[in-house]
């Protein structure tokens, strides 16, 4: 019996046809069929995606919000629909508290950019969280270096777990704004975003979260997590890459002012003045992405039409199959033992570097990632150069965790001569 048709397995999950979408899924890789554990990085692209954004670029394609023609107001719903898919798929209260942007960075820039400059001051304090993606630090120190503004970061202990007594302690009223990762994208940790939040409000700070690393694998409720911001990535959520989302509560982004100036977000324009449309058209200067934002919302449809509570069960059991199996490879540790944790496995071998772990097991057709997983301070942290990580997705199986430990195994016995 196969591991994928084990009695662990989920009766109602059926892999192998979620599997059928994902045409690259398909293809081999130096003639061994490819086993894709990279989706921590870039998620792969079901046939329902790719099928909307061509129909989109075939049928109705046309710039939006700017025209009084069938194309134009077509496209233009179709644009909007994909607006309120977001804010169904993470339980916003309107569509119009989700800002278009180019990716979760680009979300982390805009808030620090504009509300950090409106709000943040020399002697003030934000607060991030030592298992953060170089994304979600850049930008606050940045904002720190222009308003003489405090960096304070939490610590995390052994396992990767956030110590929220160091946190509580971080917390005063000088406190403005706490901005933390919802799973760690280099070892996979998931943090208490609620109780966080809760602590945050305590103190009269608010909170924001990267959510790259967990809207695609869980249920996300930003009423229920009670957090201010909220973003996450297209490409990580099976859509297409230029395009993510960044939620606010209105009330703060009707507060705050546009981040970039140009067409789209105006309402009247002069050479003494301008004016801009409410939020949240004033923060999406420009052109937008309209084939990738009608992507992305496609994207989230075929997630929820498999269920959230579902991916996360199966991909929760792949990574612990993975975890336990991984175990058995000589020389090998995992880093990173916090008690709750997404579907993301970091490790290391004695015997070799990560980037000759990653070159060789491609060689096997399987995919991992290998490096600082753009977050220099968790690599420092656990005293490590680099890490592997295979990082699971929705259409991955425990037969192909086997085949990454076959090939680490081959990893073992080349460098354990």
């Amino acid at each position: 019996m196969s591991p994928d048709s084990s009695p662990l397995a989920r009766p109602n999950y059926d892999v192998l046809a979620i599997r059928e979408d994902f045409p690259i899924l398909a293809r081999e890789v130096f003639g061994k069929p490819l086993v894709y554990l990279d989706t921590g990085a870039s998620a792969q692209k079901p046939r329902q995606v790719i099928r909307t954004m061509t129909e989109v670029m075939e049928e109705t394609y046309s710039n939006v919000h700017r025209g009084v023609h069938f194309l134009s107001q077509t496209c233009t719903d179709q644009f909007e629909a994909a607006r309120k898919t977001v804010a169904r798929f993470i339980a916003a209260r309107k569509a119009d508290e989700i800002v278009w942007t180019r990716g979760a960075t680009e979300a982390c820039n805009l808030i620090a950019a504009t509300w950090g400059r409106a709000n943040v001051g020399p002697g003030d304090r934000i607060v991030i969280s030592t298992l953060e993606h170089h994304s979600n630090i850049v930008p606050w120190q940045l904002l720190r270096d222009e308003t003489g503004a405090e960096l304070a970061v939490i610590p995390v202990d052994d396992v990767g777990e956030v110590d929220l007594d160091a946190y509580a302690d971080l917390l005063d009223e000088r406190t403005k704004l706490v901005s933390v990762t919802h799973i760690s994208n280099s070892i996979g940790s998931v943090l208490p975003i609620r109780e966080m939040a809760r602590m945050a409000h305590e103190k009269g700070a608010l909170i924001m979260v990267d959510g790259c690393q967990a809207a695609p694998h869980m249920p996300v409720d930003v009423q229920d997590l009670d957090v201010d911001f909220y973003c996450f990535s297209g490409h990580k959520t099976y859509g297409p890459t230029g395009i993510g989302a960044l939620w606010g509560r209105k009330e703060l982004l009707d507060a705050m002012p546009p981040y970039q100036g140009g067409g789209e977000m105006i309402a009247h324009v002069t050479f003494e003045k301008s004016s801009f449309k409410p939020a949240p058209h004033k923060f999406e200067a420009g052109t937008p992405a309209i084939v990738e934002a009608v992507g992305l919302g496609a994207a989230l449809d075929y997630i929820e039409s498999i269920g959230r509570e579902a991916i996360l069960a199966h991909e929760t059991e792949v990574a612990e199959y993975a975890r336990e199996r991984l175990a058995t490879v000589p020389g090998l540790g995992i880093v990173g033992q916090a008690r709750e944790r997404g579907a993301i496995v970091s490790f290391t071998m004695e015997q070799a570097h990560p980037h000759d772990i990653g070159t060789i097991v491609d060689r096997a057709g399987v995919a991992v990632r290998a490096g600082h997983h753009c977050a220099f301070p968790v690599m420092e942290r656990f005293d490590v150069s680099a890490t592997a990580r295979a990082s699971f997705g929705l259409y991955n199986m425990k037969s192909e965790v086997d085949r990454l430990v076959e090939a680490l195994d081959e990893v073992a016995g080349i460098f354990g001569r």
